[in-house]
């Protein structure tokens, strides 16, 4: 202790008397964590270690597979298209498996595409995933569906049919035959006064009351055929069975006896040749424009050729008879021509549809009408009033094989004219009916489409019945 003074001797060990306790205090050691901490702590180390071992595992056999199939692959296998969505409409595109990718020599895949093809189920049989493994598999899933758009092909989205217009256009090259069958029936009162009235409700004349019930059932077959992926073919052939019954008191005869007039009639419909063309590519979130034009014939049988009740004039002086067909007539007796322009909003789930169309008749000039005994009555120039037409309605998709369809239709019908002045009490009538379709798909190549139709205004039939069954020919 030579060269230190003793007061420096006696500071310094005054401050290591201070400082002994600080010290003894940093450098004691940790307490010891509680038995129950450490084994929870051991068993998560443990289960991590058993995952690893699990992901270890599923890596080591996914490359042998690999490993296999880049051996067992021909030599000039350079590249595997990856597969498409069956749904062009939901589905995103999906990246290319890692078996394409080691077969085009991309080298090792990494772990997260291998545990997207683990969940695909691509590659050989491997290990239940753990729960780290299946959340990988969803990120991934997630990682790869993040800015991938859904894949467009420019055809608007199928729905159940419920109109005549299909709402979904034939692929190019492709035949769709539409064999359908419908059945409809509507009834109708009338109530004619004739004579006059001495005070109310007091009536000094004759009175007409009919009530009219008409059966008919509509067989048809259609044929669409795809000219490209935005225009359609179509041609239809209708065959009508008809059955009306009349019960009424004669006009003209003063009787109180109530009369049956049954009458029918079956022969071919009017054919009808048409065209659609998609104007637009729509998208999920924008609508699909259809145009059509559709062409109708004068194939069925006559309305002015079937014999009617009538001994030789049906209306004016000298009436005489029902005025009833004892033959039901099957087509108009005019041609006419129908544009239209048909609209589909995609809106998952639902698809959003309608359209607009006019119906144009062309006038038929020296008609005449057959009356008992074969003789004609002339009816100089006979001009059908247009048809005015719209509908609406939403498809929901129930599943990937069934639809549900809601619509309703209207039709306004000009009066019809004849020799340029109207038809006496011809007037405007208005047609509308709610619809309810329903469609499932059988298999890639068929489906069955039922629709019921019920008549919301007093000249629209009562209810209607289709059932239509497309199929799809290679």
């Amino acid at each position: 202790m030579r060269g230190f003074p003793l007061t420096t001797l006696r500071g310094a060990g005054i401050w290591l008397l201070l400082c002994a306790p600080l010290a003894q205090a940093g450098t004691s050691a940790p307490k010891p964590r509680p038995a129950k901490a450490q084994r929870a702590l051991a068993a998560q180390v443990s289960a991590i270690k058993n995952q690893l071992a699990e992901q270890r595992a599923l890596i080591e056999a996914l490359r042998r597979e690999l490993a296999m199939q880049r051996a067992a692959a021909p030599p000039h296998a350079a590249t595997v298209a990856p597969a498409q969505s069956a749904s062009t409409s939901r589905a995103p595109a999906t990246a290319p498996s890692t078996t394409a990718a080691a077969a085009a020599g991309l080298g090792a895949p990494p772990v997260s595409a291998v545990l997207l093809d683990a969940q695909r189920g691509a590659g050989a049989a491997a290990p239940q995933e753990s729960p780290v493994a299946e959340t990988a598999s969803r990120e991934a899933r997630q990682r790869a569906a993040v800015g991938t758009p859904p894949l467009r092909t420019g055809r608007p989205p199928v729905v159940a049919a419920l109109f005549e217009q299909p709402g979904v256009l034939t692929q190019r090259g492709k035949i769709v035959l539409e064999p359908a069958l419908q059945f409809g029936y509507s009834s109708s009162n009338r109530v004619a006064l004739v004579g006059y009235t001495v005070i109310p409700a007091l009536l000094i004349g004759l009175v007409d009351v009919r009530e009219v019930k008409r059966n008919t059932l509509t067989a048809t077959l259609s044929g669409r055929y795809g000219l490209s992926n935005r225009l359609e073919l179509e041609a239809r052939l209708p065959y009508v069975y008809r059955s009306d019954s009349t019960v009424s008191r004669e006009i003209f005869t003063g009787t109180a006896l109530e009369r049956v007039f049954d009458t029918s009639g079956k022969h071919l419909g009017d054919a009808e040749l048409g065209v659609r063309y998609q104007l637009n590519q729509g998208a999920p979130d924008r609508p699909y424009y259809i145009g059509g034009l559709r062409f109708k014939s004068r194939t069925g049988r006559d309305p002015f050729e079937v014999v009617t009740d009538c001994t030789r004039r049906c209306v004016g002086e000298n009436a005489s008879g029902t005025g009833l067909p004892l033959t039901l007539p099957t087509g108009s007796g005019f041609y006419s021509l129908q544009p239209s322009l048909t609209w589909l909003f995609p809106s998952d789930p639902a698809v959003l549809f309608g359209s607009v169309s006019y119906l144009h008749n062309f006038k038929r000039g020296n008609v005449s009408r057959t009356v008992l005994g074969g003789e004609r009555e002339p009816l100089g120039e006979v001009a059908p009033g247009g048809i005015i037409g719209f509908n609406f309605g939403m498809g929901l998709a129930l599943n990937d094989r069934t639809s549900l369809s809601l619509g309703y239709e209207h039709s306004s019908v000009a009066r019809t004219r004849q020799n340029g002045a109207p038809v006496p009490g011809a007037v405007r009538t208005q047609l509308g009916s709610f619809l309810v379709g329903y469609s499932y798909r059988l298999n890639d190549k068929r489906s069955i489409n039922v629709s019921v139709g019920a008549g919301l205004t007093r000249d629209t039939p009562d209810v209607s019945l289709t059932v239509r069954v497309p199929v799809t020919l290679d």
